[in-house]
C-alpha cells in the first residue's frame, strides 16, 4: 500500500440549505422517512432489495411485465439476475412513455459542431427519428439480439443510432470515433456483429478527418457484417460498396415514423462497453436493460442533481461509457443533455465556457486534464463569459491535483459552484464515490459513496482502514454491474472476485480521511516503491504541477539494483515554455523538500503531451513500459499514440 497521503485539507465549500432542500437526495430521503445521508447509505448497501426497487420507482422505471424478484444471488455474488422474469425495454422508459405528455414538446438534445452550427431535437422529434431508424434496421433483417456497432462522432444521428438499436432488441456495441482500423476490427470480430454505424468523417480544428475510410478497413476482414450504414457528415468524397453500404438519409426517408418496441427481458443484453486491459485483448463489460441506464440516472441525480428541465453538458465520446450514461441519465430524467463534435477549446481557449453560455448548461462535466491546460490562459475571457446557469461542475477520468481544482473553484466558480468529483468505471456503469449537493467538499475529494455501493478500503490483509491509503473494494452487488465479460466469464472473475472472497477489487487506491471524505488516488498497479516506502503517483505529480511552469505530469517507478525502484517523471510544460537545467533542478528540489531526498527523481523528462485515452486518463503503465521498451499492451484507446514513440526514444 502507499504509505503516507497528504489529505485535501479543510472544507471549501458548504451547501446552501436552499441546494439541499432542492435536491433529490432530499426528496428521496423524505419519501422514505430517512433522516440523512449517513444512514441511507447504511440502509441502502444492507438492505439491496428495497433499495433497489426504491430506485426502480423514484426513476419511473416501467415494466411490461413486472418482475417476480428484484435480485436473485443464489448463482453467486458475481452473478446476481436482477429484476428477475420482468419484462422491460429502457427505450419505453427514455422515449416511448413520454408520447402525448408535456414532455414530449420539452427539449432532449441539443448539438453543437466545431463550426458553431447547432441542432435541437425535442423528446417528439427524437422519439420519430429513433422510430424510423428502428423500422429501417428491421427491414434489413436485424432485431433481438444482434450486435450493431456504432463508429460515429458525437453527432445527433449517433444517439438516434444508439436508441434505434436498443428498441430492436439489438446490443450496442459503441466505439470511440478516434479509434483506427485494427481496434474497430478486434472488437467488431470479438461481437460477432451484423452492422456498423459510420460517417464519411468528422472535424478536428477546422480540418476534416476521414472515417468510413476507417471503418471499410476495419470491416473487410469480419465475416459477420453484412451491413454499414453511413451519415454524410464531413461532406468527404468516399467510396459504397453495394449491397453493404447505405446512405443514412436516403435509407432512412423509405420509413415510417413508428415502430414497436420490442418486448426485451429486463436482464437482455442492452450493450457491450470494451475498455482496453492491461495485457490481452480488450474486454468487452456487458450490461443490460435493467442495469447501465438505472444505475446512471441514479448517480446523475443524486449527484450532479439533474432535474427534468435542466441541461447537461459532459465532455465524451460515445466509445466511453460517459457517453452512453449521459443518454440514458438525462432521458430517464426528463432532462436535456448537449453533445459537442470538436476540439473544447477551438477556435480559442473559451470554447467550452462559450457553449455554456450559449446554452445555458446548469450541468458541467470536465475533467483535471482539460483543466490544467486552460490554466495558463489565464481568467479574463472566462470573467467576460455568463456562466450564472452553472449549478455545479463534475469530474471523471483521472484523480486532481489540488491546485487545479482549487483555479477551477475559484477562478471559474468563484467558490460558489461545488465540484462534483465522480469515480467508478465502465463495469460499475458508473460511480463507486461521488459527490453530491447536499454533503461539504474539500479539494479533490469525494464527499461519500454512491448510494447503494457498499464501498470500503482495505489494507494488505483484507481489513477495512481509515485515515490510511489502502484497496478500494465493494462488499455486495448493486444493479448496474456488468454481467460479467463477454464471452470471457473466467477473466471476470479473475479481475475482480479472485483476491478476497465476495468481494470487489476495483483496482484503484483510496483513502477516506477523519471527516469521512473520500480520496481516490490512481490504479493500484500504479503505485511505485522506492528503498521499501510505497507511494501513488499523484502525490509526486501534484508537487510537479503547482510549479508554474508544468501543466501536466506522470510519475513512474523503474527498477533500481539497491532501492528496488526511482523515480522516473514526465512533465508537460505550459504553451511558449521550453526546458532548462534550472527548472530540472527547481522541480527536482521540490520534490526533494516535499517527500525527502530518496525520493529525488532519477529523470525528468518533457513531452508535447502525456498518452492518454479520450477520457483524459494518463496511461502509467504505458508510460513505463515504453520508457523500459517492455511491451505496453493494448493502446488501442490512445488518442495520441504518436507520444509513445516520442517516450520509446528515451529508453535507458
Amino acid at each position: 500500500m502507499v504509505d503516507s497521503f497528504n489529505f485535501g485539507g479543510e472544507i471549501v465549500w458548504e451547501p446552501p440549505d436552499e441546494r439541499i432542500k432542492a435536491a433529490h437526495l432530499t426528496a428521496f430521503m423524505q419519501q422514505h422517512q430517512i433522516q440523512d445521508f449517513a444512514a441511507l447509505l447504511q440502509r441502502s448497501t444492507t438492505d439491496i432489495n428495497w433499495f433497489t426497487e426504491a430506485i426502480l420507482d423514484y426513476l419511473d422505471i416501467r415494466f411490461e411485465q413486472p418482475y417476480d424478484r428484484v435480485v436473485d444471488l443464489s448463482d453467486d455474488i458475481a452473478w446476481p439476475r436482477w429484476c428477475v422474469n420482468g419484462k422491460m425495454n429502457i427505450v419505453h422508459n427514455c422515449l416511448d412513455k413520454y408520447a402525448g405528455t408535456p414532455q414530449e414538446n420539452q427539449p432532449a438534445l441539443i448539438w453543437e459542431g466545431e463550426g458553431g452550427g447547432s441542432v435541437v431535437l425535442t423528446y417528439g422529434e427524437l422519439f420519430r427519428r429513433v422510430n424510423q431508424i428502428a423500422a429501417a434496421l428491421r427491414s434489413l433483417g436485424l432485431g433481438k439480439g444482434d450486435v450493431i456497432g456504432i463508429f460515429m462522432p458525437m453527432i445527433p444521428e449517433i444517439v438516434v443510432a444508439m436508441l434505434a438499436i436498443a428498441k430492436i432488441g439489438g446490443i450496442i456495441l459503441p466505439l470511440f470515433s478516434g479509434y483506427g482500423a485494427g481496434a474497430v476490427a478486434t472488437r467488431l470480430a470479438d461481437a460477432s456483429a451484423r452492422a456498423l454505424f459510420t460517417a464519411d468523417g468528422f472535424f478536428r480544428r477546422g480540418k476534416p478527418v476521414p472515417m468510413k475510410p476507417v471503418a471499410d478497413e476495419a470491416i473487410a476482414s469480419i465475416p459477420s457484417l453484412q451491413y454499414q450504414i453511413m451519415v454524410t457528415y464531413a461532406g468527404l468524397d468516399v467510396p459504397m460498396q453495394p449491397g453493404r453500404d447505405l446512405h443514412w438519409n436516403s435509407w432512412r426517408e423509405e420509413f415510417p415514423y413508428h415502430a414497436e418496441t420490442e418486448k426485451t427481458g429486463a436482464e437482455d443484453i442492452l450493450m457491450i462497453l470494451y475498455t482496453s486491459g492491461t495485457t490481452g485483448k480488450p474486454k468487452g463489460a456487458v450490461h443490460t436493460h435493467c442495469g447501465f441506464p438505472v444505475k446512471a440516472a441514479q448517480d446523475m441525480a443524486f449527484g450532479t442533481d439533474v432535474h427534468s428541465g435542466n441541461l447537461i453538458y459532459w465532455m465524451t465520446d460515445m466509445g466511453w461509457m460517459m457517453g452512453p450514461w449521459l443518454v440514458f441519465g438525462a432521458l430517464l430524467l426528463g432532462a436535456a443533455f448537449l453533445i459537442y463534435d470538436g476540439a473544447p477549446d477551438y477556435p480559442a481557449p473559451n470554447r467550452i465556457w462559450k457553449l455554456v453560455e450559449k446554452h445555458r448548461v446548469q450541468v458541467l462535466g470536465v475533467s483535471p486534464t482539460l483543466i490544467r491546460s486552460l490554466i495558463p490562459h489565464g481568467v479574463e475571457a472566462i470573467h467576460r463569459t455568463d456562466l450564472s446557469s452553472l449549478k455545479c461542475f463534475a469530474s471523471t477520468g483521472e484523480p486532481w491535483n489540488p491546485d487545479p481544482w482549487m483555479w477551477l473553484f475559484e477562478q471559474v466558480g468563484r467558490r460558489q459552484l461545488p465540484i462534483i468529483n465522480y469515480s467508478g468505471g465502465t463495469e460499475i456503469s458508473g460511480g463507486i464515490v461521488m459527490g453530491n449537493p447536499i454533503l461539504p467538499l474539500k479539494p479533490c475529494a469525494f464527499s461519500a459513496p454512491c448510494p447503494g455501493i457498499a464501498a470500503d478500503v482495505f489494507d494488505e490483509n483484507g481489513q477495512s482502514v481509515r485515515n490510511q491509503v489502502g484497496e478500494l473494494v465493494i462488499k455486495a452487488p448493486w444493479i448496474g454491474m456488468t454481467r460479467g465479460f463477454w464471452r470471457d466469464p473466467q477473466r471476470y472473475l479473475d479481475t475482480y472476485w479472485s483476491r478476497w472472497q465476495n468481494v470487489w477489487v476495483h483496482g484503484d487506491f483510496a483513502a477516506v480521511d477523519e471527516d469521512g471524505l473520500w480520496y481516490i488516488l490512481g490504479r493500484s498497479d500504479d503505485t511505485i516503491k522506492i528503498a521499501g516506502k510505497r507511494l501513488g503517483p499523484a502525490e509526486v505529480e501534484s508537487i510537479l504541477v503547482s510549479h508554474p511552469a508544468v501543466v501536466e505530469a506522470a510519475a513512474i517507478g523503474v527498477p533500481h539494483s539497491i532501492k528496488g525502484s526511482e523515480l522516473v517523471v514526465f512533465c508537460v510544460l505550459a504553451p511558449g515554455l521550453t526546458a532548462h537545467e534550472q527548472l530540472i533542478e527547481e522541480l527536482k528540489s521540490m520534490v526533494i523538500a516535499d517527500m525527502g531526498k530518496p525520493l529525488a527523481p532519477k529523470e525528468i523528462f518533457f513531452l508535447e503531451d502525456l498518452p492518454k485515452t479520450r477520457n483524459a486518463k494518463v496511461m502509467r503503465r504505458m508510460i513505463r513500459a515504453a520508457y523500459l521498451g517492455e511491451d505496453p499492451g493494448d493502446t488501442s484507446s490512445l488518442v495520441n499514440p504518436e507520444i509513445m514513440e516520442m517516450i520509446q526514444k528515451l529508453k535507458v
